[in-house]
C-alpha cells in the first residue's frame, strides 16, 4: 500500500485476498482479488475499485451481498465505485449457485451510494440486482447505479424499481471515476500505481 498526505491509499496487488470484510477508509484499489459473502465491501468512504476480481463465496445463509455502503448525509462525497472489475462466483459457490442468491449490495445507511461501471457481472448476480436492508428503508434516498456492464448478471431489465436505482448515462458515470470521486489526478501519480482516470482513459 502506498500512502500520500491525502486521506487516501492506493493499492495494486494481484494476490490480495479478503476473506471476510473489506472496510473502506478512502482509497483506490487496483488489480486485487477480493473474496467474501455478506456485505464484504463495506464502509463510508470515497473509494474506487478498478480492474479487481471480486468473488462471492458460499455464505452461512442463502444470501450474499457484495457491498454495504454507509453514507449518512446527502452532502457527503462518499461512495463505492466498482470500475472495470469482474464480479464472479468462487469455485465453491459456482457448484452451489442454485441454492444461493447474490446481490450487488444493500443500503447500510440512508444515503448509501454504490455504482458498478464497465464491469463484468457473471450469472451469480440475482436479476433484481440489489437487496433491501429492511422494508423500504433508504429506497428513496440511496443512489445505486449501473453503467454499461456486461455478462449475464448485467441485464438491467429485471432490476429493482426503487426511486434510488439508476441505469446511468455517461454524464452520470463520469462523476464516479478516479479523477472525480477520489480526485486521483492530484495524488495517484506520486504512488506510481497505474490507473484509469476517466471512464476509459488511462493515466
Amino acid at each position: 500500500t502506498a500512502r500520500t498526505s491525502r486521506p487516501f491509499s492506493a493499492a495494486a496487488s494481484k494476490d490480495t485476498k479478503t476473506p471476510s470484510t473489506l472496510t473502506l477508509s478512502g482509497s483506490f484499489t487496483k488489480e486485487c482479488y477480493i473474496y467474501g459473502t455478506i456485505d464484504f465491501i463495506f464502509g463510508n468512504a470515497a473509494v474506487v475499485l478498478q480492474n479487481c476480481n471480486i468473488f462471492a463465496r458460499v455464505p452461512l445463509s442463502k444470501t450474499n451481498t457484495v457491498t454495504a455502503q454507509g453514507r449518512t448525509d446527502p452532502n457527503q462525497n462518499t461512495g463505492i465505485s466498482i470500475h472495470k472489475c469482474n464480479i464472479l462466483a468462487s469455485p465453491e459457490l459456482a457448484r452451489r449457485m442454485a441454492n444461493v442468491r447474490t446481490y450487488l449490495g444493500r443500503p447500510w445507511r440512508a444515503y448509501s451510494r454504490t455504482v458498478i461501471m464497465l464491469s463484468y457481472l457473471d450469472s451469480l448476480i440475482d436479476p433484481t440486482g440489489w437487496l433491501p436492508w429492511s422494508g423500504d428503508f433508504a429506497l428513496k434516498t440511496l443512489y445505486y447505479g449501473e453503467y454499461n456492464n456486461r455478462g449475464v448478471g448485467a441485464r438491467t431489465s429485471g432490476r429493482v424499481k426503487w426511486p434510488g436505482f439508476h441505469v446511468m448515462s455517461t454524464n452520470d458515470a463520469v462523476k464516479f471515476t478516479v479523477s472525480n470521486l477520489v480526485q486521483g489526478n492530484s495524488w495517484l501519480p506520486k504512488t506510481t500505481v497505474p490507473f484509469t482516470a476517466g471512464l476509459t482513459s488511462t493515466s
